[in-house]
């Protein structure tokens, strides 16, 4: 096993194992185990365990960021569209919310490194946002941020695409009434 296969199946089980269980719950033998690569060649390439939830966050931030944005890209509704992938993402069976999130929450502010992953994920996320909410309506897209933060956390407790289309609907309702007044 060549180093970048051997990174590939330890990066799988970091992400089933922390998402499911908790980045804390979770020990580098019990991802050693997983991953079937050995611990010498584990430490090698991921040092400490900081480092590999960073590599573990960074490359679902790659994945969940091109998926939402593969969603509205090119459609009538990107606002509809951003919300209809959050509701099937919230679908998915094995959906336990934002796992930057709840990183954060279980690590706090303590490593520097997952810590910039986690507000750069939110940037891109606001980013994209302000995309959809066009030029000139930074209000909207914050707003619309907020919306799909508390979507995440009430479908993390009922999972489903119902939080999704509530939010969805508040969106519209936003975006109708031209919500533009920056500062608020």
């Amino acid at each position: 096993m060549n180093d970048e296969e051997a990174r590939t199946r330890l990066l799988d089980a970091a992400e089933a194992l922390f998402y499911a269980e908790g980045v804390q719950a979770v020990g580098m033998d019990r991802i050693r185990a997983e991953s079937g690569v050995p611990l010498k060649r584990l430490y090698r390439l991921y040092p400490a365990k900081e480092s590999l939830v960073t590599a573990y966050l960074e490359r679902r931030d790659r994945r969940w960021t091109a998926g939402l944005r593969e969603a509205v890209a090119g459609s009538a509704d990107p606002v509809g569209a951003a919300f209809d992938w959050l509701g099937r993402w919230f679908s998915e069976p094995d959906f336990r919310g934002c796992a930057f999130l709840n990183a954060y929450g279980e690590l706090g502010a303590g490593p520097a490194g997952v810590l910039d992953v986690v507000r750069r994920h939110k940037a891109e996320l606001r980013a994209l946002l302000a995309e959809i909410a066009g030029p000139g309506r930074e209000a909207l897209a914050e707003q619309l941020l907020l919306l799909v933060e508390g979507a995440t956390v009430v479908a993390a407790l009922e999972p489903g695409p119902a939080a999704a289309a509530r939010a969805r609907e508040a969106a519209y309702v936003l975006v109708g009434a031209g919500v533009t007044r920056p500062g608020r």
